[in-house]
């Protein structure tokens, strides 16, 4: 019976789901390696555990190794160390190493990690990417400015996602923005091209270091946007198309990222742009599985558990790839204002011209603080074998539902 090891710093809902999967696969005993006690688990997931093991730091790959040798014990031995946190995936790699398990190396997981090793590394591969600078100091910074042009976007090395990231205009918003917290050594700031154009993800299931599955989406608008305009509702598409032969290129250059990028086993998560010439530019690529509902986007639309099918993925290498029959999408709710959630509007008319197609909805509730995420105070999502019936169904959304802050009342 194989011995699963989960580590997870902190008890967030989406974590949770991977390892509600993680913990009921059929004969394996799974423990939960975190900072938190076992009375911060729900209780169906602390019946489902084998055992639980608390640490100081789960990013201090000293903490993963001592961690994983005191669950092998409790659990029988320990065949596999996972994790879903993108900040996790190289301390993890480097306990693996210690402790002999199977996985994605090192040298690979921080090329996924480090954000322009990852690029330097792609465009040596003759990848299409932005043009990108690790710069360590004001001056390195401005020259790139110069030399690539304006705006730019500003994002830490070693980001997730879009957190940390924005836009700078020109080098005046430059300047000021690295004077408020200087770059250095061993504190470099990447600096990329702004990319025009329609951005998208390619999610992907690899087995051995092969591609087995992928899934697209569009984002309306770029996550970049929505950080930089809280009042923007925004929307997330997976078309049903998933072969057509408009993909052709992005499956090419994504399959191609992976392998020199160094993929095993897992799921990635890759954000790309397509230009307003037809030409793609890759973003960057994630080790780990997406966020945002996505996870929930792809069940939707394949009719089946995603978070079960990683869970086999990484614990027995095995994945039976799904038909796509459905079209699905997700409308991200996020609050107008400043304070706690007071008000949700338009919601009776959404229900009634689009109730039909809703399969999971998390509606904000009153009194709600705010999320402090792009991903809003809740969300709604949609599906339907059309592309285009989710499609505008998702505008219309956003149309009719706004969440409104403000003061609580007496």
């Amino acid at each position: 019976m194989p011995g699963v090891v989960f580590a997870a710093p902190f008890a967030m809902e989406a974590t949770l789901r991977f390892l509600r999967a993680a913990a009921r696969l059929p004969g394996v005993r799974c423990g939960l390696l975190t900072q938190e006690p076992v009375e911060a688990l729900p209780g169906d997931l602390r019946e489902s555990l084998a055992a639980h093991w608390r640490v100081a730091d789960c990013m201090d790959p000293a903490a993963l190794v001592a961690g994983t040798r005191g669950l092998a014990r409790a659990l029988g031995g320990a065949d596999r160390l996972v994790g879903t946190l993108e900040q996790l995936q190289v301390p993890l790699a480097v306990a693996r190493r210690e402790l002999g398990l199977p996985g994605l190396s090192v040298e690979a997981a921080e090329r996924f990690r480090d954000k322009a090793l990852m690029k330097e590394t792609l465009r040596a591969a003759g990848i299409p990417c932005a043009r990108h600078r690790l710069a360590a100091s004001l001056g390195e910074a401005l020259r790139f400015g110069e030399e690539s042009g304006y705006p730019l976007v500003v994002k830490p090395p070693a980001g997730a996602g879009a957190k940390s990231t924005y836009r700078v205009e020109d080098a005046a918003q430059l300047e000021a923005a690295l004077r408020a917290s200087p770059p250095g050594r061993g504190r470099e700031v990447l600096l990329e091209e702004f990319v025009v154009g329609e951005e998208h993800s390619f999610d992907t299931v690899s087995l051995g270091g092969r591609p087995v599955w992928h899934s697209l989406s569009r984002y309306a608008p770029s996550p970049l946007t929505v950080i930089e305009n809280p009042w923007i509702q925004w929307c997330v598409l997976v078309p049903r198309e998933i072969d057509d032969p408009r993909w052709d290129d992005i499956r090419r250059v994504a399959f191609r990222s992976l392998e020199v990028l160094g993929m095993d086993t897992g799921v990635t998560h890759m954000e790309w742009f397509r230009r307003g010439d037809g030409s793609i530019a890759v973003s960057e690529v994630a080790a780990r599985p997406p966020g945002a509902q996505f996870c929930s986007l792809i069940s939707f639309a394949h009719d089946f558990d995603f978070y079960a099918a990683w869970a086999r993925s990484v614990v027995h290498g095995e994945f039976d790839a799904p038909e796509r029959r459905y079209a699905a999408g997700a409308a991200y709710l996020r609050g107008q204002g400043t304070g706690r959630v007071v008000a949700v509007h338009g919601l009776d008319r959404a229900q009634a011209e689009l109730g039909a197609l809703v399969v999971e909805a998390r509606l904000p509730r009153r009194g709600q603080g705010p999320s402090g995420s792009y991903e809003g105070e809740g969300y709604v999502i949609l599906r339907h074998p059309e592309t285009a019936v989710v499609e505008r169904g998702l505008r219309r959304l956003v149309e009719l539902v706004r969440v409104e802050l403000g003061p609580e009342g007496p």
